[in-house]
C-alpha cells in the first residue's frame, strides 16, 4: 500500500516536468525564423496597423500610409516591390480624394501584397 502513494507523488512529478519543458518551449522563437517580428510581412503589417481607420477616414488613411510603407527598410524582392506599389497607389488614392481608378489601383496592390504576407493589409 505505500507504493500508491509514491506512484502518484512520482507521476505529478513527471506531469510538472513535462509540462514546464512544454512551457519554455513556446516562448523560443529560433526554430520559427519566419515569425519573426522583423520579417518583411510582419514590417509591412505593423505599418499599415497604424493611423486613421481606413473605414472612417480612407482617404486620410491612404495619405498616412504613404510615407511609413516607403520608408520601410525591405530587402529587394517581392516584397519590397509590392509594398512600394501600395504606397504609390494610395498616394494616387489620396490626391485624387478617392477615386474610383486610385481605389481599384488600392485594391490590386493589397490583394498582390496579401497574395505573399497573407494578412498583411488588413
Amino acid at each position: 500500500m505505500t507504493r500508491k502513494p509514491f506512484r502518484a507523488c512520482s507521476t505529478a512529478a513527471v506531469g510538472a516536468l513535462a509540462l514546464t519543458l512544454a512551457i519554455s518551449g513556446c516562448g523560443s522563437t529560433a526554430s520559427h525564423p519566419s515569425a519573426s517580428i522583423n520579417s518583411p510581412c510582419n514590417q509591412v503589417a505593423a505599418v499599415l496597423s497604424d493611423g486613421p481607420d481606413p473605414g472612417a477616414d480612407p482617404v486620410g488613411y491612404a495619405a498616412a500610409q504613404v510615407l511609413p510603407l516607403r520608408e520601410l527598410k525591405l530587402s529587394a524582392g517581392r516584397v519590397r516591390t509590392d509594398a512600394l506599389a501600395l504606397a504609390s497607389a494610395y498616394a494616387q488614392f489620396s490626391s485624387t480624394k478617392g477615386s474610383a481608378r486610385a481605389k481599384a489601383a488600392v485594391t490590386q496592390a493589397s490583394h498582390a501584397l496579401d497574395t505573399i504576407c497573407p494578412g498583411a493589409t488588413q
